[in-house]
């Protein structure tokens, strides 16, 4: 009886901690103050990202639990699985760009999906075998953040479908992007007839 009892509460350990990002509520927004991370384009590549308890403090329970602990969200509960707005959507951690929302479509999974990164450069992939199953694990290349995952079941030209954490993205939309850093991404938009450029929409030098 003693053993049965160990197995139960094993058991029942191991549901909590797979499902611990799940506690949230169903259909939560996104928080107001939900961290903004500075993105310098020209700078990257010294990026410092900040330590555990740091980022604890920054992100949601949620927003470290996908990130850090590689937990998955819940299907058709999360941010942007049904977002259509045209706009961008970046690392949480480190602000860096990895999808477009000219990329994304509806894969019918309950999660944002998108046909391919915004750069491949930004993004790595590795084999992931938790859960008895094999599949290719999305991270981001600069913070190490946990995404999601890639499969090859996505439409054309790629077949693939990026298949990832809202938890992981923060969305700029493209109004914004100028303003936040992200005007050498705005000429698709535009050519999509989605934005109407500016003098202030990129973020070349004056006079170039």
């Amino acid at each position: 009886m003693k053993k049965a009892s160990i197995g139960i509460l094993v058991v029942a350990v191991g549901v909590f901690v797979a499902t611990k990002v799940w506690l949230r509520p169903a259909n939560a927004a996104p928080p107001a103050d939900t961290f903004q991370a500075p993105y310098d384009p020209t700078n990257m590549t010294h990026f410092q990202k900040p330590d555990p308890a740091e980022l604890r403090k920054k992100l949601t329970h949620e927003q470290y639990a996908v990130t850090q602990e590689a937990a998955t969200e819940r299907p058709f509960e999360n941010a942007f699985w049904d977002s259509h707005a045209p706009g961008i959507y970046v690392d949480i951690v480190s602000g860096e760009p990895l999808f477009s929302s000219l990329d994304k479509f509806d894969s019918g999974c309950g999660w944002p999906s998108f046909s391919k990164p915004v750069n491949d450069q930004k993004v790595v992939e590795h084999t992931d075998t938790s859960f008895g199953m094999e599949r290719t694990e999305v991270r981001s290349k600069t913070a190490d953040s946990h995404l999601g995952h890639v499969f090859d079941d996505g439409p054309g030209p790629t077949h693939l479908r990026y298949c990832i954490n809202s938890a992981s993205l923060r969305f700029i939309p493209v109004e914004k992007m100028a303003a936040e850093g992200y005007g050498d991404l705005l000429p698709p938009f535009i050519k999509a007839g989605l934005y109407k450029p500016t003098a202030a929409s990129t973020n070349a030098p004056a006079g170039n």
